[in-house]
């Protein structure tokens, strides 16, 4: 077994882990709440805390243009400049890099050149400048530096991002880290399972801490991306983390656990609350709705985060409404407790070797009403 990571139960391909990093473990499934900026929108660290979370996300590329990774490290570290204790992730850029594609100005096999989303002026991402920011940075896991194809590119552009991406795995393999901190590569291939096999087949002998699915959840329809991420975790070695990136909807995350996934992320439990929108047990509740203008009951029954235990549907409606903070933190703090135990009751379901019987009745709740708009 790897030293940074336990596989403790195992229910069909659904696993049940710990990840030892250098500031806490953190025992899988395991949802990462987004704090690209260094700040999960809207909640304070200690309030992340209390609703379970054990990990956050940090994203390299934002960090390192606003405020930089030095003033960061002067300042003791992404942990300390954020007040946040415990373990965090943070992406290499490589997302941001090609999914805002219009920013794109030239990719080659030594890094990639792109216009800033803040003020237009020309930059180069290599995979060497991601490693030394997320060193300085000092998070927990560091992600290597990726090309992340958008859905239904040629298969030529699949094969090259695959190409460069091992390429630049390889560079990054040996470079500094901050003390303690793990390094995971990403594998690509979109939904081409040739390529998936081939990517996982490249990195897996790099011998990295842990493997990252990338390229998925970019608008392909959901049935191939899943049928994608099976074939992708079963070419990952066992006894390493797997972290699908970027999923956060309930009905995905259970999918993504069912087939052999440990980590996973996404803005949406706090870009949801931010259209106004809860996540409960009946599915997605627009709190727009007029419906729920003179509703006493909480957003989701037995929920115990600090919205349901305190508030009405009705009052976080007015919230909402009135644009009120208050009412888009409350949202956030109840979606983001919602997943973290949902996750939780998966865990408990796979290491009692009822996870098959969890995810059926789960999935069953989330889907007999439709999504609100």
């Amino acid at each position: 077994m790897s030293e940074s990571f336990t596989l403790c139960a195992t229910d069909g391909a659904a696993r049940a882990g710990v990840l030892r990093t250098a500031h806490g473990d953190v025992p899988t499934p395991a949802f990462m709440p987004v704090g690209t900026k260094g700040s999960v929108k809207t909640v304070d660290p200690e309030e992340l805390r209390a609703l379970g979370a054990g990990i956050v996300l940090g994203n390299a590329y934002h960090l390192h243009f606003r405020p930089g990774e030095d003033l960061i490290a002067e300042l003791g570290g992404l942990h300390s400049f954020m007040a946040w204790d415990g373990p965090i992730l943070t992406d290499s850029g490589g997302f941001q890099v090609f999914s805002l594609r219009d920013t794109l100005l030239r990719s080659d096999d030594d890094g990639v050149t792109f216009r800033s989303v803040y003020d237009g002026k020309a930059e180069r991402f290599t995979p060497e400048l991601a490693a030394r920011i997320q060193e300085r940075l000092g998070s927990d896991v560091a992600m290597c530096l990726d090309i992340c194809p958008p859905s239904g590119v040629p298969r030529a552009e699949l094969e090259q991002a695959v190409r460069r991406t091992t390429l630049w795995a390889q560079r990054q393999r040996e470079l500094p880290r901050a003390p303690g901190q793990l390094r995971f590569a990403i594998t690509q291939g979109g939904l081409d399972t040739e390529l998936r096999s081939r990517s996982s087949e490249e990195l897996v002998p790099l011998d990295f801490d842990g493997y990252a699915i990338g390229g998925l959840s970019v608008g392909e329809e959901r049935g191939p991306m899943f049928e994608a991420a099976t074939h992708a975790a079963s070419f990952l070695p066992v006894e390493k983390p797997r972290y699908f990136m970027g999923i956060g909807d309930p009905e995905g995350v259970i999918e993504v656990v069912s087939r052999g996934v440990d980590m996973f992320d996404c803005v949406l439990p706090t870009r949801t609350a931010r259209t106004g929108s809860a996540l409960t047990w009946e599915g997605r509740l627009n709190l727009r709705n007029a419906r729920f203008a003179r509703d006493p009951g909480p957003l989701d029954e037995g929920c115990p985060c600090p919205a349901c235990t305190r508030f009405s549907r009705a009052y976080v409606r007015h919230l909402v409404n009135q644009q009120e903070l208050l009412g888009l933190r409350l949202l956030s703090l109840h979606n983001l407790r919602y997943l973290i135990d949902l996750v939780a009751a998966a865990r408990k379901a796979i290491e009692r070797g009822a996870f098959e019987t969890w995810r059926a009745d789960a999935l069953t709740r989330l889907t007999r009403l439709p999504l609100e708009t």
